[in-house]
């Protein structure tokens, strides 16, 4: 996944990012603005993980959401 596409698409990526981190607030996915380190910050912040975790949690969505376009 190219999150210089997610950042530029972010409207769109957004709703799938607040699918899959229900707990992230608008508030969250306004400062994210589709940057994966400040994903990554937001939900070790929110969910109370390592850095190791939110990274795999990350990929796993990259993943799950390879082929998806805007």
């Amino acid at each position: 996944m190219n999150w210089n596409i997610v950042e530029g698409n972010w409207k769109h990526f957004k709703g799938k990012v607040k699918g899959q981190w229900r707990s992230l607030t608008e508030r969250n996915l306004d400062v994210i603005a589709g940057k994966r380190v400040e994903l990554a910050a937001r939900i070790q912040k929110t969910y109370g993980t390592t850095e190791e975790e939110a990274e795999a949690q990350i990929k796993r969505f990259e993943e799950r959401n390879k082929d998806y376009r805007p």
